[in-house]
């Protein structure tokens, strides 16, 4: 009764004849609620002070610990069309098994047997190479000829300036000779022209004496033009030599200039081989792309490229493979207030999308259905998202995870961190603080190494 009248109905209307009064205020209900609040207030403040483990959750989905077990699609290195296929969808394939082939559709590699005639270029090239190794042979043959007969030569004009030299000297020998004669004619001549007029010679000496004087300069000016004649031959064996030098000269030049051309020539024919033969390799290994092939052992998961005829481009996605073998990991996202809490070989409890799991996040040790995992890679730059993407592989020391499972579907994350009392929980979340921020063993361990 709110008691609002002046006229309290409480003290004019008694209550106690009635059973139904008896049964509701009666004062052993009062003592089992009370019991019951007591009780209730003891088990909740036990319960404040029972161990809780706290946990950062995420969100992700299964994966693949190494990246080339995860699914892939198969894509074309070149342009072209699609002429058969040779697989299905949900086949299992080897790997270097053919999954389709295609043709060519750009056209300048239409030609069938471009192959064949970029190798017979590559052999008339090389036979030209061939031809001009030959012909710098053969001029370096003929430069070395030319050497030693200018080396002859040589000799030959330093040989006959040797004997000019020589044949100067005698003949100036001989003139000195003819001079000496020439002043002992002379001495004769006027001696006996003295006693012819001295009357001791007849004149038939005399004129004797006159023609012998005259003999004697004409040798002398025989001498004279032989000794000149000889200095002549000197000058003309000195240009001869000067000669030889400048004709073998220049035939040496011709010879070596025809030889670096020929050489030129040749570096540019190789050259062209060089390219030539890396355009067959190109060609060769681009008829092998004609036939797509599986890179791995997996499983043919859809065709990205149907029909026949259907064209492509470059790097164009033709279908999607799955490894037949990996090892599963899971994919989680955390936000960036948790990931400081995360490190390398941290424990996590995993619970996968359809299968049966009551959890406890708090207690990791009662909850059922959830697997362990541990913390392989954290990464280092945000995601498109707005979190943190960190993988995990399944823990050694746990059970296996499910065989069930596959790659792609979704699981719930919670990675264990400090224990705290409930109280401490309870307080945390109702001030929005974060979890307790701890340092490993081991890298606290490290860092006071």
């Amino acid at each position: 009764m709110l008691n609002i009248s002046n006229n309290p109905l409480n003290k004019t209307v008694h209550l106690k004849g009635y059973k139904s009064t008896e049964r509701v205020f009666h004062e052993r209900h009062y003592k089992h609620f009370n019991r019951f609040l007591l009780g209730a207030a003891v088990f909740g403040v036990i319960v404040l002070f029972l161990p809780w483990t706290q946990n950062v959750r995420g969100k992700g989905f299964l994966t693949t610990l190494k990246p080339d077990q995860r699914p892939q699609t198969i894509q074309s290195p070149i342009p072209g069309r699609i002429e058969k296929w040779y697989v299905q969808e949900g086949d299992f394939v080897e790997k270097g098994d053919t999954i389709l082939f295609i043709s060519e559709i750009k056209d300048e590699y239409f030609d069938p047997k471009l192959v064949e005639r970029t190798r017979q270029q590559i052999d008339a090239k090389s036979r030209a190479v061939g031809s001009y190794g030959d012909k710098v042979n053969a001029l370096g043959n003929q430069i070395s000829a030319l050497g030693r007969e200018r080396k002859l030569k040589l000799e030959q004009a330093k040989n006959k300036l040797m004997q000019s030299h020589l044949k100067v000297q005698s003949d100036s020998i001989d003139l000195e000779a003819a001079t000496t004669n020439i002043g002992i004619a002379e001495r004769q001549y006027n001696r006996t022209e003295q006693l012819q007029k001295e009357g001791l010679k007849a004149v038939t000496d005399l004129e004797e004496k006159r023609l012998k004087l005259q003999e004697t300069q004409a040798k002398l000016i025989s001498q004279q033009n032989k000794l000149l004649v000889a200095k002549n031959e000197v000058l003309n064996a000195e240009m001869e030599i000067n000669r030889i030098e400048a004709e073998y000269a220049d035939k040496i030049s011709k010879a070596k200039s025809d030889m670096f051309t020929a050489q030129s020539s040749q570096f540019d024919s190789e050259a062209q081989v060089t390219k030539l033969e890396n355009a067959y390799t190109n060609y060769e290994m681009r008829n092998a792309m004609y036939y797509i092939r599986a890179p791995q052992s997996g499983y043919i998961n859809k065709a990205l490229q149907g029909g026949i005829g259907e064209t492509f481009k470059e790097g164009g996605r033709l279908v999607g493979i799955m490894p037949a073998e990996y090892d599963m990991a899971v994919e989680t996202f955390l936000e960036p207030l948790d990931l400081p809490l995360i490190h390398i070989g941290e424990k996590v409890r995993i619970q996968f999308d359809g299968w049966p799991a009551i959890v406890f996040s708090g207690w990791p040790n009662i909850s059922y259905g959830t697997y362990g995992g541990k913390v392989v890679a954290v990464e280092t730059f945000i995601s498109e998202n707005g979190k943190y993407r960190v993988l995990l592989a399944p823990d050694p020391d746990d059970e296996p995870w499910p065989t069930q499972i596959r790659v792609g579907s979704g699981a719930n994350t919670f990675a264990l961190l400090d224990d705290v009392p409930i109280w401490f929980e309870l307080w945390r979340q109702v001030n929005g603080f974060p979890p307790n921020y701890y340092q490993p063993t081991k890298s606290t361990a490290k860092a006071q190494k």
